[in-house]
């Protein structure tokens, strides 16, 4: 046998991406950061990378007998009221068999993520021959009330039995319920959990029967370029701001972090109250439950012209995600016009351009 190439793929494409090789017998060979565009690429390795696990939704069904393509049909109609996605915006994958008469792990992520994380890893030099979410590669605690948690970024990934996901730090107590929170802080304890992802990974979401279609391409290089567009230019808007007018700035600024402390004292100390404050709204429950906020999107998408909603994620004690693909960057603003109405707040978390349309991802929450 080879070694291994282990890769973490980040939250943004503009960060370096950390790196470990691992020989057969889980012996650590060597460790780095990988950086897009290198001078020399990396060597030619078997390659499994780990990506953020918050933008995969995991399930374990149980499903009647077949070959891959049926089990994935199956699992794809087993999970269609939960994912409101055309299939060919969808990949749909089942794991192996964990034993006789066991439920089938399953996972379900956009094929436009999927092309987006091919592109960032060519753009690194390598090409990742397993993908892994960052939440399967702890392996299941042995207690049924048990949770073990890991944070990667400003992620935490939660891994219990029949349960994985990867949500923010605030909601972990929310997602957990009644079980024990077991944080594994130990630095080796981390590594040895990604080494035996790396040896044995849970699943596989290349593994999903599309590399016989056509790819999907949501140009990573031109994504990462407009964030870097839309990130530089309100810090020159409140540069020039503070320079005009400091004082009235500093006034606004402890006014605001005041209004935000009435709402939650936590949120006050948080380096952007602001951002903090609009995060929780994102992933809080929105007004009137699911229904309700589903109801106000679909009124919001049929009146705007051009707007599809390609998948919608939602669960009673969480907030709701949805991908829509539309003609224009400014329809998110129409959008957002047209749900503040119902006392909803969209919040873009990705938008891409996809073969002359663009694709956002966004959060459906309350209005701060």
């Amino acid at each position: 046998m080879k070694p291994t190439r282990l890769v973490l793929i980040p939250a943004l494409s503009g960060q370096s991406a950390p790196y470990m090789v691992v020989a057969p017998d889980g012996a650590v060979l060597d460790r780095g950061v990988l950086v897009p565009d290198p001078v020399e690429r990396p060597g030619p390795m078997r390659t499994v990378a780990v990506c953020p696990g918050a933008d995969v939704s995991i399930r374990w069904l149980d499903l009647p007998p077949g070959g891959a393509a049926q089990l994935r049909a199956a699992a794809a109609w087993r999970l269609r009221d939960e994912l409101a996605a055309a299939p060919d915006r969808v990949a749909t994958v089942v794991a192996p068999p964990a034993g006789a008469d066991q439920p089938r792990l399953v996972a379900v992520v956009g094929l436009g993520l999927l092309q987006a994380w091919s592109d960032y890893l060519e753009a690194l030099g390598v090409r990742a021959d397993v993908l892994v979410p960052d939440m399967l590669t702890l392996s299941e605690p042995g207690e049924d009330d048990a949770v073990l948690a890991v944070a990667f970024g400003e992620n935490m990934a939660l891994r219990g039995r029949r349960f994985a996901v990867t949500v923010q730090p605030d909601l972990v107590d929310l997602v957990v319920g009644d079980r024990r929170v077991m944080a594994l802080q130990d630095p080796e304890v981390v590594e040895q959990a990604l080494i035996q992802a790396a040896r044995s990974p849970a699943i596989d979401l290349l593994d999903n029967g599309a590399r016989e279609r056509a790819p999907v391409r949501v140009g990573w290089r031109r994504a990462a370029g407009l964030a870097a567009a839309l990130l530089v230019s309100p810090l020159l808007l409140v540069a020039a701001a503070a320079v005009r007018d400091d004082l009235t700035a500093r006034r606004l600024d402890a006014g605001a972090v005041a209004a935000i402390a009435a709402v939650g004292p936590d949120l006050a100390r948080d380096p952007d109250p602001g951002g903090a404050l609009r995060r929780r709204a994102a992933a809080s429950p929105p007004p009137g439950g699911v229904t309700a906020a589903a109801a106000a999107l679909f009124a919001a998408v049929e009146g705007v012209e051009g707007v599809d909603l390609d998948a919608l994620l939602a669960a009673p004690d969480d907030g709701m995600r949805a991908t829509l693909s539309h003609p224009a960057w400014s329809d998110m603003r129409e959008l957002d016009r047209r749900m503040a109405d119902a006392g909803l707040a969209v919040t873009e978390n990705a938008t891409l351009d996809e073969g002359g349309r663009v694709v956002s991802d966004i959060s459906i929450g309350a209005r701060p």
